[in-house]
């Protein structure tokens, strides 16, 4: 089953850009491996809170990255 998992800052998806996404990952799913995947193409995209990630042993902020918050 293929699978992916967008985590994205909270607040800068909305529902009409994360179903964007959705539909684009599970067409790109099917370009690789064919129609038959589609039923089983799961994408999981998910918000998370404003200082909750980092990289690099640093935490990361929208402040930080120059991103207004709760920008979309």
């Amino acid at each position: 089953m293929p699978f992916a998992n967008y985590k994205f800052p909270e607040g800068i998806m909305d529902h009409a850009r994360k179903e964007e996404v959705i539909h684009r990952t599970t067409a790109m799913f099917v370009e690789y491996a064919g129609e038959g995947v589609r039923p089983y193409s799961m994408v999981l995209v998910e918000e998370v809170a404003d200082g909750g990630w980092g990289r690099a042993g640093q935490t990361l902020t929208l402040e930080k990255m120059g991103l207004p918050s709760g920008s979309k």
